[in-house]
């Protein structure tokens, strides 16, 4: 299956790239020039993007375009409720992959906070957002085969208040199947808010699950709440 076979839904923007290396380069590309457009009208631009380990290209790419990252903010659509330092963590992706080159003055907010519960620890976060610009300029998700997308999981005990249209919630805690199990991740209303909403998927395995989203329900496959205008699609083989 190709991705031009898929039947997305009017104004989603499908590209086709050869490699992960194209795939990278064509999406910092993109998301450099949006920041860049953001900055003209503006005097700071947000960029929210996801951790996991196939951002690492996009990331890198990212850190070496040109732009007035002074004036730029960094965050996260999700975080595994662990400290930068720990392996799992997507703070600590993003310091080691985008957070230098170019890209070493950017402002960072991230999510993670030591707190006695998850719940607590989700509460510092959405204060901690009241800082970021919004609605975001540019947001870069992934997704996982079950279909979720940041860390609203299928299943999980919140995910239908996260996929609130009106939700006042920046971000709440969520439970992932997979180890670390405690999330934090932003709510649906704020990161289907941004300007530029991107998805960046790789594989065939990939593409079947993003064809079997588009038949299910938003709270089945969480990343079907985002299939629609303006969200644009890069996939590599």
């Amino acid at each position: 299956m190709a991705i031009s076979e898929l039947e997305l839904p009017t104004g989603v923007i499908a590209h086709s790239l050869a490699s992960a290396d194209q795939q990278a380069e064509k999406l910092a590309d993109c998301v450099a020039r949006a920041l860049q457009f953001a900055l003209e009208i503006d005097d700071t631009a947000s960029l929210v993007v996801s951790g996991g380990r196939s951002p690492v290209p996009f990331l890198e790419a990212l850190s070496r375009r040109e732009l007035d990252w002074r004036k730029v903010q960094v965050s996260l659509a999700d975080e595994r409720w662990v400290p930068p330092a720990h392996p799992d963590s997507n703070e600590g992706l993003v310091r080691r992959h985008l957070l230098q080159n170019q890209a070493a003055s950017a402002q960072f907010i991230g999510l993670y906070h030591p707190a006695a519960s998850l719940e607590e620890a989700a509460q510092h976060a959405d204060q901690a957002l009241a800082a970021l610009k919004q609605p975001i300029d540019v947001l870069v998700l992934g997704m996982g085969d079950d279909g979720h997308t940041a860390s609203l999981f299928p299943g999980s005990p919140n995910l239908a208040r996260a996929l609130e249209p009106e939700g006042e919630a920046r971000c709440l805690p969520m439970l992932a199947p997979s180890v670390p199990h405690q999330r934090i991740t932003l709510t649906y209303p704020v990161l289907a808010a941004a300007h530029l909403q991107c998805l960046a998927i790789q594989g065939a395995a990939k593409l079947d699950t993003l064809n079997r989203a588009l038949g299910a329900t938003d709270e089945e496959m969480p990343v079907k709440a985002f299939l629609h205008s303006p969200l644009e699609i890069y996939w590599c083989p």
